[in-house]
């Protein structure tokens, strides 16, 4: 009797363990599965170090004596077929990402486990990784994206950094023939849908943020948020004497002086964290401690003294000093909906006014210096032609119906029925030749709650022309896991940009799948996401009926996954 793929990986892990997968219906960011022992509480601790934690068990007893030898054919064959994906990618992704989204497919990568290092800084799970890598490939994937979290790295002392498990990792997709997208992760991991584990900002860093409470977001009612700190003192030096955009840039450089071997060949991405969650935008659907449930409309972070001192001269400028004391204070909770607030209500709201136009137009424009201030280091510290920038947006999908947009609003998006808000966030990428990577991908209108007005595939095709217009590349995720046909057919249509239906060739320049976790190696769910992925390489050209697509991609399931298994074993 065959192993499956779960009990292989969850034999890797050296102890039997329980999924838990902590969903959520925000259809904003990803639900993860979460790798727990059967000891461990319901949050995944960064801090632990004693012993490895273990994926899902077998279901079923395993009646068969593990194999002691790779078979010569099923070498031969899985040769063979990483010979044809090594030509494949060569002419669809190149190095570092096909320019502009014009080429042949979409090459996929795969999110890694946010855990993926532990805090003693070494690879979580080593074995199970290393099994799921020899998978992937076989599969065709392009690579993997890890979160490279600032908090791990110069956790002890500024300037202090400990590369450890990123090394190792990077050396075990190099071995595979991965690609790797790098997130510089500068934001907490913990308090977001999804976050399957803790890893707080530095700990120098924090206690500058409990010396000053101002360094973290704040809303009007003193609510603090530590998840990233506070683009309005982006330019202070508030850390140790260094500003904010100085220790990015510094990590950085870090980062590339280390893995300067590795950039432009297995490293073709640096995908640069802006906000929590990693995306550009301010933490105003926070699920931490229950302060925000979908669809919630959220609410503006701005009322830290630092952000204030700028509306405070931004006021002043326009002639309006009495609109620089506070930010808005009739916007509602972050759990009300639109018609609920004085603010974004469709007749007669703020939103639509003189001063709901002033404060919004500030409040976006910060995000945007921030996030230009960020990418002018980026672009400088990484000057390799291999090596693309890349920018996460967050997909807020729920009330875009509505005419205020109040979620995209709170979050720094000044996207309303009469203002575009994604065309100079493009802008402002294309100005550094960077990616638009953009979120909520797999998700229909039909399938989200349509009293909360949600539209996703709106909200993704108004994107993509904001990106064809802008000139700049645009890349996608999905927001929630996803093993279904279903969820696999709208990423393919998502991602050939036919949203005006005068794409040409256009097509998204890459694709991240989440995640990398046991679901996506049971069989039933391998076997589709092998067919997904070969159908997103093959492109909106492509000459090959899905039938046919699909019959190739059972083949290699077929010749590949016994080898997988078996590799899997032996490294038990």
């Amino acid at each position: 009797m065959a192993f499956s793929m779960t009990h292989q990986i969850g034999s890797l892990a050296g102890a039997t363990a329980v999924l838990t997968d902590s969903t959520s219906n925000t259809g904003e960011s990803p639900a993860s599965a979460v790798w727990k022992s059967p000891v461990a509480n319901l949050r995944c601790k960064a801090v632990r170090t004693d012993g490895v934690e273990g994926l899902s068990p077998p279901l079923t007893p395993c009646m068969s004596p593990a194999p002691r030898s790779v078979r010569p054919d099923l070498t031969a064959a899985c040769q063979a077929f990483a010979t044809e994906v090594e030509v494949a990618e060569e002419k669809e992704y190149g190095v570092g990402g096909k320019e502009n989204g014009e080429g042949k497919g979409v090459p996929v990568f795969v999110m890694m486990p946010l855990d993926s290092v532990t805090a003693g800084n070494t690879v979580n799970r080593r074995k199970a990784v290393n099994a799921a890598m020899a998978a992937l490939k076989s599969a065709g994937v392009e690579g993997v994206m890890m979160d490279v979290w600032w908090g791990m790295v110069e956790r002890e002392k500024p300037g202090e950094y400990n590369w450890g498990g990123y090394v190792e990792l990077m050396e075990m997709a190099k071995k595979h023939g991965l690609k790797v997208q790098a997130v510089m992760s500068f934001h907490q991991c913990g308090g977001n849908v999804g976050d399957s584990c803790n890893i707080p900002l530095p700990k120098w860093v924090v206690e500058e943020m409990n010396n000053d409470p101002d360094l973290a977001y704040t809303d009007q009612w003193g609510r603090r948020n530590y998840e990233y700190v506070s683009l309005g003192c982006d330019t202070l030096p508030v850390l140790k004497g260094r500003t904010p955009v100085q220790c990015y840039a510094d990590f950085m450089r870090a980062f590339r002086d280390t893995f300067k071997h590795l950039l432009g060949d297995t490293i073709v991405e640096i995908q640069v964290g802006m906000g929590p969650a990693g995306e550009l935008r301010y933490p105003s659907y926070p699920e931490q401690n229950g302060t925000w449930k979908f669809p919630g409309i959220g609410a503006f972070q701005c009322f830290d003294k630092y952000m204030l001192s700028s509306l405070k001269a931004a006021a002043e400028a326009e002639g309006k000093p009495e609109w620089g004391s506070t930010g808005p204070t009739d916007a509602g909770h972050y759990n009300n909906w639109p018609e609920d607030t004085q603010f974004f209500r469709k007749e007669g709201g703020g939103w639509n006014g003189p001063y709901g136009e002033f404060f919004l137009t500030w409040y976006s424009q910060m995000l945007l210096d921030h996030g230009d201030r960020i990418l002018t280091s980026a672009k400088s510290i990484f000057d390799n032609p291999g090596v693309k920038i890349s920018v996460k947006i967050a997909g807020i999908h729920w009330h875009y119906g509505s005419r205020s947009h109040a979620p995209e609003l709170t979050a720094g998006y000044y996207n309303t029925r009469f203002h575009d808000g994604y065309l100079p966030i493009a802008q402002m990428l294309a100005r550094h030749g960077a990616i638009f990577n953009f979120t909520c991908i797999e998700m229909r209108d039909h399938e989200q709650p349509q009293d909360a007005l949600c539209a996703p595939e709106k909200l993704v095709k108004q994107v993509a022309l904001a990106t064809q217009k802008a000139q700049v590349a645009l890349a996608g995720e999905n927001a929630l896991p996803r093993y279904d046909e279903y969820a696999h057919e709208q990423i393919i249509r998502a991602s050939q940009l036919n949203a005006d239906g005068n794409s040409g060739d256009r097509e998204m320049c890459a694709f991240t799948y989440l995640r990398m976790n046991p679901h996506l190696f049971e069989p039933n769910n391998w076997r589709k996401f092998v067919a997904f992925v070969k159908k997103m390489k093959e492109g909106k050209g492509a000459n090959k009926c899905w039938e046919e697509v699909e019959r190739e991609a059972e083949h290699f399931v077929h010749i590949t996954q016994p080898l997988v298994q078996e590799a899997a074993v032996l490294m038990h």
